[in-house]
């Protein structure tokens, strides 16, 4: 085969050509085989359409955990859920852990979902904004600072313990003053 870009011949007078088709019938080569057995399937079948009482107006009772629609009256509410993506216990201690009252204040902006994580962040920025304060003011003694500083770190420590074991009853430990302030303020909202 000659492949010059300049051919005077063209390839498809020398290319072999297919066989031409046998026309004779024998029953053999025409027989078709059946075609294949599919299911069929109706589309507006009774499986596929929802229940009735799917598009009615009425509030439809409650029958599992998540989700829900406040105004036809199903809500369901998981109080273990967080809107980070933390277990519950974790983000309340975290309130404490995070250098307060910064990280109070944090979980206050970035928490939606959880009361009990809002409290334990209510309660952490009250409470260490007034600590901070008496930094402040007792600033000009060490002894005093650096005791206060003592009392910061216990109080971080058994405020964090007991968010972190109350989670499994949602129990607020409160604080004298502060706490009953933040449970004020969560409750409101």
């Amino acid at each position: 085969m000659d492949f010059a870009p300049y051919q005077d011949t063209t390839p498809e007078s020398t290319r072999t050509l297919s066989p031409p088709p046998n026309r004779t019938s024998s029953p053999a080569r025409n027989a078709r085989s059946p075609p294949p057995n599919r299911p069929t399937i109706d589309p507006f079948g009774a499986s596929s359409l929802p229940e009735p009482s799917h598009f009615s107006d009425e509030p439809r009772r409650n029958t599992g955990v998540g989700g829900g629609d406040v105004e036809n009256g199903r809500l369901d509410v998981n109080l273990f859920e967080t809107s980070l993506p933390l277990r519950l216990d974790y983000e309340a201690m975290l309130a404490y852990l995070l250098l307060p009252p910064a990280g109070g204040v944090f979980l206050l902006v970035v928490e939606h979902k959880s009361d009990y994580v809002r409290f334990h962040a209510w309660q952490s920025s009250l409470l260490f904004a007034a600590i901070f304060v008496l930094h402040l003011i007792f600033s000009w003694s060490s002894i005093l600072s650096w005791m206060l500083f003592v009392v910061d770190i216990g109080l971080i420590g058994f405020l964090a313990m007991h968010a972190y074991r109350d989670a499994d009853g949602l129990d607020r430990f409160e604080v004298p003053f502060f706490g009953g302030l933040a449970s004020s303020f969560v409750d409101s909202e």
